[in-house]
């Protein structure tokens, strides 16, 4: 299990909760997200490479235009629906340098090249992602409050699907690496 650290370069959040959706719609989709008011952060170009963890986590380095690379490792079940991530970030300022020592030591399970469109609605990340060989899906990230039960997040990301007309629609369990 991750746990709290405040050393040099590490971010830590205690978790969110998250949802991940194939879109049949990006256009419409996006339209929605704007007609709610969210703050337009612009588009972000990603490449994350996955690497072998331990069971039950993962470990990705992110490589980010704008916004330089980070290393990655969280928890989260893979279940379809709302669940609660709990993830550390460390900022990596020789994103190539990193990527070649941990494949020295650790597997490349797989390298994921999406364009993520950014929006902020509250404490809410909305993410729409262009994946390559895979679509196009929305992921929602409500940022949780020290302390605060998973379910106020559930709640608050339950009403943005709503509003999306996205509600129903059916939601994809694991990551972009296992799809």
């Amino acid at each position: 299990m991750l746990q709290r650290s405040r050393s040099a370069g590490l971010v830590y959040v205690p978790n969110n909760v998250e949802v991940k959706i194939r879109l049949p719609d990006l256009s419409a989709t996006l339209a929605a997200v704007r007609a709610l008011g969210a703050e337009d952060r612009g588009i972000l170009r990603q490449v994350d490479t996955y690497f072998q963890a331990v069971q039950g986590a993962r470990l990705k380095l992110r490589e980010q235009e704008p916004g330089g690379a980070e290393l990655i490792a969280y928890e989260r079940p893979d279940v379809k629906g709302l669940r609660t991530c709990n993830y550390r970030i460390f900022k990596v300022t020789d994103a190539a340098g990193l990527k070649d020592t941990l494949a020295l030591g650790l597997s490349v399970l797989r390298r994921v090249v999406k364009a993520r469109h950014l929006f902020m609605l509250g404490r809410t990340r909305i993410h729409l992602d262009q994946v390559e060989g895979l679509g196009d899906f929305l992921e929602l990230e409500v940022v949780m409050r020290d302390g605060e039960p998973p379910r106020a997040g559930e709640q608050e990301a339950g009403v943005i699907l709503e509003k999306l007309g996205l509600a129903d629609a059916p939601k994809i369990a694991g990551s972009y690496l296992e799809q």
